[in-house]
């Protein structure tokens, strides 16, 4: 099965908790995950950003938000214990907790006030699945995956040649071509059927790299893919790159997986994910900083 909603674990949570003692987050980790009969691979599941998994998030949300409502307190970091407040809610009996529940109480009302969500009114903020921290990670990568859509229909508006200098500015951005102007002699000078051009691999140029670059509709297959390798032949290269706005066949994919020159495609997904992770053609509009707290900040000695 997969990993629940986070108010999920809210009940099991105050369970564990009911005897009064001072329990640990990875104790509870333990027993909830026996309990919901999780398999392994349910709890290697990670969140998009993929520093830590989905169970693990979850657990310690559900926590916080018992710690918000008063009903767990933290006696110190990655611990829990009940409070008379959470004794109280436990003998009423609920088959589940959730944040309506919690919303009885005004210190998380004041935590979890809906004015933060602009224009979400209060019944889908209390039915969400996701931790706040998922809901932000995959709002970014929806963000994301439009920009690269509109990357890619902008690549195939423009001509050819603007496609050259885009290939230009992305090698020199991964680290090869040495020099702006040293890289913009080598696209396109070549003329050799399936090589666009060569580029320095790094800035004394102790290696070349062979590139092919193809605006293209659809799936690039591995007859393309064999041209070019057969040009890096002729030229005895060692390495290769091969660039395009489409989609490479599952062929093509499997076929350089075994020959020698090593040759490396990147399609036009992958081309937008490197254009954005390094700031290429595109900018920043707005940055959030999520902290968290400095322990070491706060012992005393």
């Amino acid at each position: 099965m997969a990993v629940p909603d986070f108010q999920s674990f809210f009940k099991p949570l105050l369970e564990i908790a009911s005897d009064k003692k001072e329990h640990s987050l990875r104790e509870a980790r333990e027993i909830i995950a026996k309990q919901m009969n999780l398999s392994q691979e349910d709890l290697n599941e990670l969140l998009p950003s993929e520093n830590q998994t989905k169970f693990d998030n979850r657990v310690a949300w559900a926590k916080s938000y018992f710690v918000q409502a008063k009903i767990l307190e933290s006696p110190k970091r990655g611990f829990f214990i009940i409070t008379d407040r959470g004794i109280e809610l436990l003998n009423q009996n609920h088959n589940r907790i959730d944040v309506k529940i919690l919303n009885q109480y005004p210190e998380f009302q004041e935590f979890h006030s809906t004015k933060s969500i602009k224009g979400q009114p209060p019944d889908v903020i209390e039915n969400r699945n996701e931790t706040p921290e998922e809901t932000l990670q995959n709002s970014y990568l929806s963000i994301r995956n439009e920009l690269s859509t509109d990357i890619i229909t902008k690549i195939k508006s423009n001509s050819p040649k603007f496609f050259e200098n885009l290939v230009i500015d992305l090698m020199i951005s991964l680290g090869y071509g040495g020099s702006r102007q040293d890289a913009g002699r080598s696209i396109g000078q070549t003329g050799d059927e399936g090589i666009d051009g060569i580029i320095k691999e790094d800035k004394l140029g102790l290696d070349i790299i062979y590139l092919q670059a193809k605006k293209w509709e659809g799936t690039v297959g591995r007859p393309e893919i064999q041209k070019f390798v057969g040009a890096l032949h002729g030229k005895r290269a060692k390495k290769g790159v091969f660039i395009t706005t489409g989609k490479f066949s599952n062929d093509a994919i499997s076929y350089v997986e075994t020959i020698d020159p090593k040759v490396i495609l990147i399609d036009g997904k992958m081309l937008t994910e490197l254009m954005i992770d390094h700031n290429l053609g595109v900018s920043t509009t707005v940055t959030y900083n999520i902290k968290r707290i400095d322990s070491d900040y706060f012992e005393e000695e």
